[in-house]
């Protein structure tokens, strides 16, 4: 792409900064958290036809998707919650790019908390406040407005551009999932969630875990006659720690130089006994662990269960009473990479460097993502780029920096423009 081109993209996202504000204010403004999509998904919708794009409306088909591995029981039923899919068709010879988002939010309580009102998008002190400005309508402004600004120049790709608008994501990803069912792939693809504006290659996995164990009931003033869950299930903790310690010493990625943000193993919840006067039989521990990227979840769930079996059949209780440790019903994601020279990865650095004037930071994310949908069931190469801003995932009075917002518009534009305008076997 030449300079002036690209001057003329960059120019044109500053000259429309009210229309690319305004259009993520008016996304803050529905109440998407998950189980509420259709509202924000009608106007989604009525929007990619404005822009004349091909639109494709559709609920998840939940058997259909059993299949896959990374499938997850979804808590809510998907009647009326469709994910929309809008293709700019492009006018051939190019590569294909997909950019992917959701649009469903975690709870917006306690309202009370916020200081412009969850859903007000207000915009101050340089920046956009509102629930999912950052995790992630940010993200979905940005690659909305970045094809706009790219038609309003009259610059249109050669490949074809898909852009997802998916529901369910912060429960289970089965709206990304759907759409690779319905056939949606591309020869790349860039997730506009939350990067603190670092281009991302790689995703951490992660996986909840339950364990289940008993003990031996006893009235108190005879407690020595039974055994307490309690103590039982703190030898269970413990080994999930040792765990972790051992994952840390043995795991290592280039991406996670400190790699005990990627491998968090820990129990967090810690339920047991019945009654203040009884010895406690039985407890229940919940807990959370990471994956690297290239890991294995069914392996991994393995080893945590070999570390729990090795450290029950030690004592003399546990030994003849294992816990019983399940994942089931729970939150599995397998982690997810591309190459750090990849193409796509490549060309969005490109694009950074001519925005900004200095280097990307290549990262990887230390949280699961819909990228793990794209890369193995849909063998899309996508890495991970947005504006939001790690930190305000899921916070109260969570905000999206504008400058970020303008950012991440150019960048996407700039992306678009090279990748799409690409002869498809260049790279």
């Amino acid at each position: 792409m030449d300079s002036a081109t690209q001057e003329k993209i960059i120019r044109a996202v500053d000259e429309y900064q009210s229309d690319v504000t305004g259009f993520l204010q008016r996304l803050v403004q529905f109440n998407s958290v998950t189980g509420h999509e259709p509202e924000i998904q009608a106007f989604v919708a009525q929007t990619l036809r404005g822009m004349g794009l091909e639109v494709d409306v559709f609920e998840p088909e939940v058997e259909a998707l059993r299949r896959y591995p990374g499938f997850l029981e979804p808590e809510l039923l998907f009647s009326g919650r469709c994910n929309v899919v809008g293709v700019w068709k492009g006018t051939g010879g190019g590569k294909s790019l997909l950019l992917n988002g959701h649009v469903d939010t975690v709870p917006l309580e306690p309202i009370d908390q916020w200081v412009d009102g969850p859903l007000s998008g207000a915009i101050h002190d340089g920046k956009i406040w509102g629930r999912a400005t950052s995790d992630m309508k940010g993200g979905l402004a940005a690659m909305t407005m970045a094809v706009t600004i790219l038609q309003r120049l009259g610059l249109h790709p050669k490949g074809d551009v898909i852009l997802e608008y998916v529901v369910d994501e912060e429960r289970t990803g089965l709206g990304t999932l759907a759409c690779v069912h319905r056939g949606y792939t591309a020869e790349a693809g860039i997730s506009c969630e939350t990067s603190d504006m670092e281009i991302m290659p790689a995703c951490i996995g992660r996986m909840w875990f339950t364990v289940r164990l008993r003990g031996k009931p006893a009235g108190i003033s005879a407690r020595w006659e039974g055994v307490s869950s309690i103590d039982k299930a703190i030898k269970i903790v413990q080994a999930v720690d040792d765990l972790e310690k051992m994952r840390i010493q043995d795991l290592h990625h280039p991406l996670y130089p400190d790699n005990r943000g990627a491998l968090p193993c820990a129990v967090t919840v810690f339920n047991a006994g019945t009654f203040p006067s009884i010895t406690p039989e039985t407890a229940v521990l919940r807990g959370s662990l990471g994956l690297m990227p290239y890991e294995d979840p069914k392996l991994v769930e393995q080893q945590l269960r070999e570390q729990i079996e090795r450290v029950a059949r030690a004592d003399p209780w546990l030994r003849d009473h294992l816990p019983e440790v399940t994942t089931e019903g729970g939150y599995v994601a397998a982690g997810a990479e591309i190459p750090v020279d990849h193409p796509i990865v490549l060309a969005t650095q490109a694009a950074y460097q001519t925005v900004t004037g200095g280097p990307a930071v290549i990262g990887a994310r230390k949280g699961a993502a819909d990228t793990r949908f794209l890369i193995h069931e849909g063998a899309t190469p996508t890495l991970i780029f947005g504006p939001g801003l790690t930190p305000q995932m899921h916070a109260m009075n969570e905000y999206v920096p504008v400058e970020n917002l303008l950012t991440a518009t150019k960048v996407l534009a700039l992306t678009i423009h090279d990748w799409c305008n690409r002869a498809p076997r260049a790279d």
